[in-house]
């Protein structure tokens, strides 16, 4: 749930669990599906424009006014300097929200290239 705190928002990190209810590749499925449902489907990439359009279908509709909030989530996942994000960007974007996953990155990609 995204509730606002001292002009942040916060995030409960569900990704621990998810990993632990679909494993490894299944959460890669579903960090795949949330970007397809963000991105402009033209473009292929998460625009300022498709993430204030389609931020309603992931419950944060709250955020989906604050232009400012929502260009500073593509600022910090904007690897590459274009100003979106692709789903490569997205993803580890993704994992650098979640300090759970942080820590237990390496196990989770062990787990995803054993079963590619």
């Amino acid at each position: 749930m995204a509730s606002k705190r001292n002009e942040f928002v916060q995030f409960e990190d569900f990704f621990p669990s998810m990993v632990e209810r679909l494993g490894a590749e299944g959460f890669l499925d579903e960090l795949c599906n949330g970007f397809r449902l963000l991105m402009d489907q033209e473009k292929g990439l998460i625009t300022l424009e498709s993430l204030k359009k389609n931020s309603g279908f992931l419950g944060l509709q709250e955020m989906m006014n604050n232009e400012e909030l929502l260009w500073s989530m593509i600022e910090e996942g904007d690897l590459d300097g274009d100003g979106n994000l692709n789903e490569m960007e997205f993803c580890v974007l993704m994992f650098r929200l979640s300090p759970e996953l942080m820590k237990t990155s390496r196990m989770f990609l062990e787990e995803a290239l054993t079963h590619a």
